[in-house]
């Protein structure tokens, strides 16, 4: 007996796998662009309110706000044209029902022990006096570095305290230009204390 016959191989053509990719190619990418567009509005919303409300905070919840935009070396009321509103350098700053300014807030970042720590900074511009500051984003070690957020206390003894420059120490400290570090994360608190001399040095001689 001759064996059985096989069956001949089916071959794909290669325009066929060709147009099959760039089919589903452009597909995924419409799906992402299309999911692109419909989350960036309540994204940009949720970061904006988050600010806001960061704003508030660290300035004692002001009667009014107005914010400014760096364009060159000057401040201006309006974001410099073609620069995203989100993304443009900007200073808010705070009223109380007087009408009398009770201070000033800026974001400010420098890196940390594991990434950077970025922060709204408040603060008097006259005086330098801190009025407190608000972690915006860090990625600093559970349990010991990102007790810059978790621990009130460190927060709230920056209030009042002088930058001009503020100091650290890991010791409690009286002193109007010193707070005391975080045991343990003693890398993450001196990051915390350069982003505000950093700020407090930027925008003083502006304002």
């Amino acid at each position: 007996n001759s064996p059985p016959t096989l069956p001949p191989a089916v071959s794909t053509s290669s325009a066929r796998l060709l147009f099959t990719l760039a089919f589903f190619g452009s597909f995924a990418g419409a799906v992402l662009a299309f999911t692109y567009q419909k989350t960036l509005p309540p994204i940009r919303k949720f970061a904006a309110e988050r600010v806001d409300a960061a704003v508030r905070e660290v300035l004692g919840a002001p009667a009014r706000l107005d914010t400014l935009y760096l364009e060159g070396d000057k401040l201006v009321s309006a974001p410099p044209a073609g620069v995203d509103v989100m993304v443009a350098v900007k200073l808010f700053i705070g009223f109380n029902e007087n009408g009398e300014q009770i201070g000033v807030a800026v974001e400010e970042g420098s890196p940390g022990f594991s990434d950077e720590v970025r922060l709204l900074v408040g603060f008097n511009p006259v005086t330098g006096a801190l009025t407190g500051f608000k972690v915006l984003a860090q990625k600093e070690t559970p349990g010991l570095g990102d007790k810059i957020v978790k621990d009130s206390s460190f927060a709230r003894q920056f209030i009042g305290k002088l930058a001009n420059p503020l100091k650290g120490d890991k010791n409690p400290t009286t002193d109007p230009g010193t707070v005391q570090t975080i045991t343990g994360a003693t890398i993450t608190s001196k990051a915390v204390i350069k982003v505000i001399n950093k700020a407090v040095e930027t925008w003083k001689p502006r304002l």
